[in-house]
């Protein structure tokens, strides 16, 4: 299989716009948001936006499954029980109905916060939350869940759930192991204390993964360099080798052989020291 790799890309004028943006950049991998990530207003999509989105991907040659859908911002699916909580587990189940119908096999969501509620019980609304929103996908689509939901380890900010492998291997024996999946961030895991600044350290991480939760539970790689130190807990992305991380840890995650065949996605900022297209240049070059 060819190299997938893009980046995180604009749906502005409609979710069909988003695979011409993504092949403008040079991508055959990309990730997108159904809506805007910062607001709880729900956007439907209606049958033309489907069909558009459907024909443009088709065209583009980019497969079903190098696309994921990223959930917003708002939702907190490990929270204590409140308005809130429901409206996360509404938001989940939204997500999922709206990757079904454009046939995206991947949904991103990040795990959330137990809000000094504590890990285990975080966890628990987790759980819950998972079950609810794919109990609903299944009585309004009257079958079964045709995505794979991918848990995406967290930076180990105060209160977070899924920091550590130990935690997202808990959460996943809880889970139906043919619905979810992992998607590895390299920012998240190298602040919440995972050296991967050097092509030996990312080995005995990955064989850690391994060990732990198993690489073929691994779907998706968000690849990102980080502005805080190992450890620091601090969800800043860095652009491509210009971080803590640097050059030689992310060459090595790049051209791990257990690696090589999964979807990489880049969330790097988009600024006047880089933008997209010089992050994919600098990958392609890592990539031997």
């Amino acid at each position: 299989m060819n190299f997938r790799v893009g980046f995180h890309v604009s749906t502005a004028g409609g979710i069909q716009n988003s695979v011409s943006n993504a092949v403008k950049i040079g991508c055959t991998a990309f990730q997108i948001f159904t809506k805007s990530p910062r607001v709880w207003a729900e956007r439907k999509l209606i049958d033309t936006q489907i069909e558009s989105f459907k024909a443009n991907l088709k065209k583009s040659g980019i497969q079903n499954n190098s696309i994921a859908v990223h959930m917003p911002y708002l939702p907190n699916l490990s929270g204590p029980d409140s308005e809130m909580y429901e409206k996360s587990k509404v938001s989940f189940t939204n997500e999922l109905i709206k990757c079904s119908q454009l046939g995206i096999e991947y949904l991103v969501i990040h795990l959330g916060s137990h809000l000094g509620q504590g890990k285990d019980n975080g966890t628990k609304q987790l759980l819950k939350s998972c079950e609810a929103a794919v109990d609903n996908y299944k009585s309004t689509f009257k079958r079964k869940l045709n995505l794979t939901i991918l848990l995406e380890n967290s930076a180990g900010q105060k209160d977070s759930i899924g920091s550590t492998l130990e935690d997202l291997r808990e959460i996943l024996d809880n889970l139906s192991s043919k619905t979810y999946g992992v998607c590895l961030d390299t920012c998240h895991a190298f602040a919440s204390g995972y050296d991967l600044k050097t092509a030996g350290a990312c080995n005995k991480f990955i064989e850690r993964f391994d060990n732990i939760i198993g690489l073929n539970i691994l779907k998706f790689i968000h690849l990102n360099d980080s502005k805080g130190d190992i450890g620091s807990h601090l969800d800043r992305h860095e652009h491509i080798g210009l971080g803590k991380i640097g050059i030689d840890g992310l060459r090595s995650i790049l051209n791990t052989k257990s690696l090589k065949t999964l979807p990489i996605i880049m969330e790097t900022p988009n600024n006047s020291i880089r933008d997209d297209s010089k992050n994919l240049e600098v990958v392609l070059k890592l990539r031997k």
